[in-house]
């Protein structure tokens, strides 16, 4: 639910004030509202790091223009972003971005449109209101059952104030005007004034229950409030209740045994305070020896409903234990001496990753908790630290691999630390379609003396075995390593159909709204929202892609005669059902639904399927809803992975079965798309194996350094698992330096720069004599994209033997074959361009051929067939023959 009313500061300048909510009172709300900028931006981060858990810190971002900077904050712990329509537009692309953590501010203007807002749990703020009857307004237009409003005024007063929160909309108020002390400042508005203007009681004498807990949410006991209790209880900083014999209870008073207020809230209905305080004082307890930090009970026990138990009880035993311990215990030992306490908790940890029953696990996670809670006390760390932490991280935006290290990694055999990841229904973690995860800043991946730069060899001064080493594409897992991952997905799959196919894009899509696993044509208009320019380019590569592939069509069947009275025909079908699979990702690839759709609709496939994966909020770019609008898919399945190649094989409920699937992937579509295509009860087949994308580059001394750095980047930028190659032909230092420098500049000003450092990592230059040595290397690699930056180059392009396509000449980038040429990008890789083509026309169409023979015919070839079926010993292949030529002797046919 949302604050009952937000103190505004300046994180510039605030720690205190003269007048007003101070900080340590600022915390009783809970909740404050400032605005970012480019100049405090740095004392943005700083002012987030510090208060995350204390402080639900609401930022005003509407004048930062870096939309990076906004999700930072969201990352850092930032409880909810003030945004601008351009920005939240843009943030509804981030994934795991919950938009119920963004408001679109609309700067005073109530008769604002809200359709925009219909059904998405995105808040509105009004601002600069003169008069709140306008609010109350907009409040009955928009409904009910509404995310929140949050309001500023231009003229701040209680009665005001109270009208909004009536209202229950949120008024943000300079905290300098706000005050907890009504008696020392009373021209300010009271804080106990907004906080119980919704307040409601069922009780006669109309106090509050209120419902006391420490920091870690421990209820410690049930007290009744008071309009004057709360009042004092914020003015003092202390827990301050309303006793029904005694009036105020000024808790401790007689016991010792105070509480420091922490925070007070709301429960969703507003019948129920709830205090979070911090016990001080003496707190002996009746069952123990050791002194605890307060208790609330009159029975001078922790909590009204006894001892502490669980983690709270092992923390206050620690905490006792480690102020006196006796010398030479061995609680003393473990807090004295950091190696001991570091392989205890090894030891522990070891223990139960071994552990295989319940009572084995549930006793050697108690152990490991144990020690790392001991780690804990003894670094004065305590629960509620940790606790605070596990807040902070559940609401990232940014998500980390979570790979298993080093050794770690390496001990249990795992790559990247995915592989035999066990997940709760038994299946094996496959990673997600962004298998090119940017690399850390901190991590040198492609960085050599501070400069990215590709590792380089002169073919001469090293052996064959060298060169081929060098020409290794990127480290992959093993296939055995891969199908294990993947076959338990698509087994899946086949049993479960859409529940199994929503499951995984929940978990690795995190898009966990999404109820269905297809779109289904007809397209929404308003999926389909671009701007002219992009609807432009589109149409622009459209129309070049049709044409080329329109251009391979066979205008009439083939028929030879092969003898007199023998005619063969071959004529071209297309295939009914086909599978276009569009990655996802770190890059968004409607090129790709292009070059995989227009040509399966000029070839007539009857049934166009589509599978992409979702965005985190479970919709599809519009760029590929266009697209497959323009080429008639009939459906788009919302999915990615092993898992859309197995629904596409096999059909579920939702997702039709295909006859072909097309289209590249990382290495575990290709492994999905090889093990459906083996499987004869799937009936499939597919394109090419396609993984990663790669470019080799032949340049000689005519080249243009910063054409050639450019291409080998356009390919690097695709991901981590990328690979580009140079083959220099006898160029001299000076010139090698031009490209290595150009390379490093540009790279360095590119947005995904720290994804082009992980491909550069293992990609290589290459120094060959001349260019017959420079073509030899290249049909050796059998590159996915080869790029002729050479004198002669259309001579030169004769030479090839192995490619997938190749890019002729200076003014002739391979971006212009991804994205308009027309020619095709989804193209073989790993060396297979060796075995396949591209994707084509051909790709769509299958091949009927058939005979006709007359019986002068069926007698001139008639003695060959015989012949062959009794070497064969296929007597019934002879005999088919023969009794028609004995029917010819009968009748004289």
């Amino acid at each position: 639910m949302a604050a009952t009313f937000l103190p505004a500061i300046d994180i510039s300048s605030y720690t205190s004030t003269s007048s007003g909510l101070n900080t340590k009172a600022l915390a009783y709300i809970g909740n404050v509202y400032t605005i970012a900028t480019p100049d405090n931006i740095d004392n943005a981060f700083a002012y987030l790091l510090h208060t995350v858990g204390i402080y639900a810190t609401h930022f005003d971002v509407t004048l930062l223009p870096a939309l990076d900077d906004v999700v930072s904050l969201l990352d850092s712990g930032a409880a909810k972003v003030f945004v601008s329509r351009s920005q939240l537009e843009q943030l509804r692309n981030i994934p795991n971005l919950d938009l119920g953590r963004v408001v679109l501010s609309l700067a005073g203007q109530t008769d604002l449109e809200l359709g925009i807002l219909a059904d998405t749990p995105v808040g509105i703020y009004l601002h600069g209101i003169q008069n709140p009857a306008a609010v109350e307004e907009l409040l009955l237009q928009y409904g009910n059952k509404r995310p929140p409003v949050y309001v500023s005024l231009a003229n701040a007063s209680v009665a005001h104030a109270i009208q909004l929160v009536e209202l229950s909309a949120t008024p943000i108020i300079p905290a300098t005007q706000l005050t907890v002390d009504a008696k020392a400042e009373p021209d300010l508005i009271p804080v106990t004034f907004l906080f119980l203007a919704n307040a409601k009681s069922d009780r006669a004498d109309g106090l509050l229950s209120t419902l006391v807990t420490d920091e870690r949410g421990v209820a410690l006991g049930l007290v009744y409030s008071s309009a004057e209790s709360v009042s004092e209880s914020f003015r003092t900083g202390r827990g301050v209740y309303q006793s029904r014999k005694r009036g105020l209870w000024y808790k401790g008073e007689s016991s010792g045994d105070v509480q420091e207020l922490v925070r007070a809230e709301w429960d969703c209905d507003h019948d129920c305070l709830r205090f979070v305080v911090r016990q001080q004082g003496r707190g002996i307890t009746r069952t123990s020896r050791y002194v605890n930090s307060g208790g609330f009970c009159h029975l001078a026990t922790a909590t009204c409903f006894g001892e502490y138990r669980g983690l709270s009880r092992l923390q206050q035993t620690l905490q006792s234990r480690k102020r006196s311990a006796p010398e030479g215990s061995y609680t003393a030992r473990l807090f004295n001496d950091p190696k001991l306490l570091r392989a205890k908790i090894m030891e522990e940890a070891a223990e139960l990753c071994d552990a295989n029953t319940r009572e084995e696990v549930a006793a050697e996670a108690a152990d490991v908790i144990y020690f790392a809670l001991s780690k804990c006390i003894a670094s004065g760390v305590t629960l509620e630290d940790v606790e605070r932490n596990l807040d902070a991280k559940s609401v990232k935006v940014k998500r980390r691999k979570g790979d298993a290290k080093g050794p770690w990694a390496e001990k249990e055999g795992l790559t990247n630390g995915t592989n035999g990841t066990q997940q709760p229904n038994g299946q094996k973690e496959m990673v997600k379609e962004a298998s090119s995860v940017p690399k850390s800043k901190d991590d040198p991946a492609g960085v050599k003396g501070g400069r990215i730069e590709m590792k380089r060899y002169t073919t001469s001064e090293v052996s064959p075995q060298t060169v081929q080493e060098a020409l290794k594409r990127p480290s992959q897992r093993s296939q055995e390593k891969i199908i294990g991952i993947v076959n338990p997905i698509i087994q899946d799959i086949r049993q479960r159909g859409d529940a199994a196919l929503l499951e995984y894009t929940h978990k690795f899509e995190k898009a966990t709204s999404l109820t269905s696993p297809v779109l289904r044509a007809p397209f929404s208009q308003n999926l389909m929202q671009l701007p002219p320019e992009t609807i432009d380019a589109i149409d622009v590569s459209f129309e070049n892609i049709r044409k080329f592939h329109a251009a391979q069509k066979e205008e009439k069947p083939l028929s030879v005669e092969t003898m007199p009275g023998i005619t063969c025909s071959r004529f071209a079908r297309p295939i009914e059902r086909v599978g276009l699979y569009v990655p996802g990702g770190t890059a968004v690839l409607p090129s790709t639904a292009l070059m995989l759709g227009v040509p399966a609709m000029v070839a007539g496939c009857k049934r166009i399927v589509l599978a992409s994966p979702p965005r985190a909020d479970g919709s599809i770019t519009p760029e590929i809803v266009y697209i497959a609008h323009k080429v008639g898919a009939e459906s788009i399945v919302l999915a990615g992975g092993a898992q859309a190649v197995a629904a596409l094989a096999y059909g579920t409920e939702s997702v039709t079965k295909v006859d072909k699937i097309l289209g590249p992937g990382n290495q575990f579509v290709t492994a999905g798309k090889m093990i459906v295509s083996n499987d004869t009860s799937a009936g499939v087949s597919i394109d090419m194996p396609a993984g990663p994308s790669e470019v080799l580059v032949i340049a000689d001394s005519t080249a243009i350094p910063s054409f050639v750095a450019s291409d080998l980047l356009s390919q690097a930028e695709h991901g981590v698992d990328s690979q580009v190659v140079l083959i220099a032909v006898d160029l001299s230092e000076q010139q090698l330096a031009a490209i290595e420098d150009e390379l490093h500049a540009q790279a360095s000003a590119l947005p995904r720069v720290d994804i082009v450092r992980g491909a550069i990592e293992h990609s290589v230059t290459l120094v060959t004599k001349d260019i017959q040595e420079a073509m030899r290397l290249s049909n050796m690699y059998a590159p996915e994209h080869l790029i002729l930056q050479v004198a002669h180059a259309q001579g030169v392009a004769a030479m090839v033997e192995n490619a997938g396509s190749v890019f002729i000449g200076p003014w002739t980038p391979e971006s212009v074959g991804d994205y308009s040429a027309g020619v095709n990008h989804s193209l073989p890789t790993y060396g297979y361009a060796k075995q396949y083509s591209g994707v084509n026309l051909a790709s769509y169409v299958k091949h009927i051929t058939s005979s006709s023979l007359t019986a002068q015919g069926l007698r001139n070839v008639g003695g060959a067939v015989m012949q062959l079926a009794k070497v064969e010993q296929l007597e019934a292949h002879r005999r088919a023959v023969s009794i028609r030529l004995a029917h010819m002797e009968r009748t004289g046919a």
